[in-house]
């Protein structure tokens, strides 16, 4: 049975602290970054599509083969044009992937407030969740900040996405 881990996040922008909770998730055979199309609770974000960008250059950076972007929430959207629930993308990978065993890993923010997810005790009893906190303490948060600051982000994101956020002012 393949066993296949989805980490979903802002991804607003991909961080050190996304690489060292997937760091912790070698052992599936593989690991989707599943980035929202939109924030749960009404956060600013970069627009989509540059996030997937993001992510595909984060992705060449960590250069782990189970590694891969997940874009599945966009295609939940655009069939409703309603907001996009973790069961619903859970749902909807499951049906794609009927013999796989699915692991919905949360980080440290989302672990707090996942009663508050739709229908949250119905997710704990058909996918197995994972908490996984971050062994390295840099948020997202703090590259928004630092770039805004016009501070080096070289220490808080990889190679190509720090290069990507430079190049293009994002933030």
């Amino acid at each position: 049975m393949t066993k296949i881990a989805v980490f979903g996040s802002a991804f607003n922008p991909p961080s050190l602290g996304h690489r060292s909770v997937i760091e912790s998730l070698g052992h599936f055979d593989r690991v989707l970054l599943l980035p929202s199309i939109a924030h749960a609770w009404g956060k600013e974000m970069l627009d989509y599509s540059i996030r997937v960008d993001l992510i595909y250059a984060f992705i060449e950076d960590l250069a782990l083969a189970n590694l891969e972007c997940c874009t599945i929430e966009q295609e939940l959207f655009a069939q409703s044009n309603q907001p996009v629930t973790t069961f619903a993308v859970l749902s909807a990978l499951q049906e794609k992937y009927p013999e796989a065993e699915l692991t919905f890993v949360m980080g440290p923010d989302n672990f707090f407030s996942f009663a508050k997810f739709y229908n949250a005790q119905e997710i704990a009893k058909r996918w197995f969740v994972m908490a996984c906190p971050e062994r390295v303490n840099v948020r997202s948060t703090d590259i928004r900040l630092a770039l805004q600051q016009k501070q080096s982000i070289n220490h808080l994101t990889t190679e190509k996405v720090c290069k990507i956020l430079t190049e293009n002012s994002y933030y």
